[in-house]
């Protein structure tokens, strides 16, 4: 029957794809349910279901760093296991979650609405394939060359042989983690292309409990205490791909992987995916480079910027990229359908819910930095001095939190249209924009300096792709923008003033309890949040103003 409807020309929709019938539950894009979950909630719906896994996602990976913290503070071990799990993460951002996902996404979403079922998993095939001997090759050469790779992206690391040959040592078992994880990617996307959007957002829960685990019953086996950490990640790289296997062979859509790339398909994706590469992930090459300039400062430096960094990733992830997560399939959809006008409104819902709950995240990071650093991290290891120091480049980077998500929504809206092009040259000027303001700043402020300056260059990014997309008449803002502004601004007024009244001065929190700790802190993020939005319903902002069909 498929065949028959393959060959006569007729569109196949993602059921076909899938093999579900539309009374199995959630269906695909084209399917009844699918329809009918985007009239009762859409976007917003999808948006809600990724930024609650997130969240639970996000803190746990708090858990896991208050652990961290706690047993290796800011010293040499911790510093070598930061260095050596960001050069595979940062990779995997750069790779598998930037510009493998921003190319492959849109082919998929294209085959998926316009080729055959046979196709679709011809080209799952042929792009898992292709994808995993890259990196299998690439992971072997990482790892023959890990005191090549700990030296050229920790450089102030060759002061102490023994810290960088730690690094290098960690780096071999860390690096794999690659492979795994950017396999997991690949399968999070196919899901996420069939709006299956929670398992993928769950799936990163698993590497903090893994690390936790690491950290807490590895530890006392190593020679080394450290290590255990690096192990923890090489395990949970496994774990995450294997959790995703059986939703997708649930979905019909496991792909038996065989390398091809001269499949059309392929070198699309690989076509766009090259340029992409300077397009969405820009903010993560400024990461990097933070820290290798901050491997050449003070002792700590690389941890004072990964805690605070940690803390403005939890409103990132569970804001700001919750929202690109769904908005990617959906603008690809519409791009797809030809709908220009639906694609400029889900641009225009996207900006409006990023600064809904992003301003607000921003100004309570500057405004609660230390507690929230004593709080979390203040245990152990961790010196009074050590949270002085990492609540300046908190600060710093809580400024460029809203650029930061504003580049998740607005990179979408290029890469939805198979642009790789223009991103790329946006995101050249905004690294060269990075360099400056790290050579300008670095001497003055240190550590905060590099934070600030990736804040910086953030807002130059965010600034030329929201350009970009309104030249290509794209970006339309829709009515209601100057109330909607004026809304805002009165109420993280209120709340930026209510915790700043509220909150006692930091030093008094370094002699309570962490109970006492926890329950004041929660007392401000929920009394924050409250006045906050109390005052948008009170001036008229309500839920159904931000649902729109996907």
């Amino acid at each position: 029957m498929a065949e028959q409807q393959a060959q006569s020309g007729r569109r196949v929709t993602a059921d076909d794809v899938t093999g579900v019938s539309p009374a199995a539950g959630d269906g695909g894009p084209e399917s009844a349910p699918g329809r009918a979950a985007s009239r009762r909630g859409g976007l917003l719906r999808s948006g809600l279901v990724v930024s609650v896994m997130t969240m639970i996602s996000r803190v746990m990976g708090l858990v896991r760093d208050v652990t961290i913290a706690a047993l290796f503070g800011a010293g040499s071990g911790a510093d070598a296991f930061f260095v050596a799990f960001k050069i595979p993460n940062f990779m995997r951002r750069l790779f598998a979650e930037g510009a493998f996902n921003q190319a492959f996404v849109p082919v998929l979403s294209e085959y998926a609405t316009q080729r055959t079922r046979e196709e679709v998993r011809e080209l799952l095939d042929a792009v898992s394939g292709s994808l995993t001997l890259v990196l299998a090759l690439l992971t072997a050469l990482a790892m023959l060359a890990a005191p090549w790779l700990a030296w050229l992206f920790a450089p102030g690391f060759g002061r102490d042989p023994e810290k960088l040959a730690l690094t290098a040592d960690m780096l071999r078992l860390t690096f794999p983690y690659l492979l795994l994880i950017s396999l997991t990617a690949f399968s999070g996307s196919v899901l996420n292309t069939w709006n299956r959007f929670a398992v993928p957002a769950f799936t990163p829960v698993l590497l903090n409990l893994v690390l936790i685990g690491a950290a807490v019953w590895l530890t006392p086996w190593m020679a080394v205490p450290s290590m255990a950490l690096a192990w923890g990640v090489l395990i949970a790289g496994a774990a995450q791909l294997a959790f995703q296997v059986p939703f997708l062979a649930r979905q019909g859509l496991l792909p038996r992987p065989w390398p091809r790339f001269r499949h059309p398909g392929v070198r699309r994706v690989l076509w766009l995916m090259a340029p992409a590469l300077f397009g969405v992930s820009v903010s993560q090459v400024n990461l990097l480079l933070d820290t290798v300039l901050a491997s050449l400062l003070a002792s700590g430096s690389v941890s004072w910027l990964y805690y605070s960094d940690r803390l403005v990733e939890l409103p990132l992830g569970v804001f700001g990229v919750a929202i690109g997560t769904v908005i990617l399939p959906a603008l690809s959809k519409r791009h797809a359908e030809q709908s220009r006008e639906h694609f400029a409104k889900m641009l225009d819902w996207s900006l409006r819910a990023v600064l809904l709950l992003g301003l607000p995240a921003a100004l309570a990071l500057v405004v609660l930095a230390e507690p929230l650093l004593v709080s979390l991290f203040h245990y152990g290891a961790m010196t009074d001095h050590d949270i002085v120091m990492a609540s300046r480049s908190l600060r710093a980077y809580a400024l460029g939190l809203v650029a930061f998500m504003l580049i998740k929504v607005l990179a979408p809206g290029y890469f939805a249209r198979q642009d790789t092009a223009t991103p790329v040259k946006i995101g050249i000027v905004a690294m060269v924009a990075n360099m400056a303001f790290n050579l300008a700043l670095i001497l003055p402020l240190a550590h905060a300096g590099l934070a600030l300056a990736t804040s910086a260059s953030a807002f130059v990014n965010a600034g030329l792709l929201a350009r970009g997309l309104r030249r290509r008449g794209v970006l339309v803002f829709q009515p209601g923008w100057g109330r909607y502004a004026l809304q805002l601004t009165g109420g993280c007024a209120l709340m930026v003033g209510g915790l700043w009244w509220l909150s006692p001065d930091w030093h008094v929190w370094l002699d309570w309890s962490v109970w006492r700790r926890a329950a004041w802190l929660a007392a401000l993020v929920v009394g924050g949040a409250a006045t906050y939005f109390a005052w948008l319903w009170a001036t008229g902002v309500r839920l159904r103003d931000f649902r729109l069909q996907g």
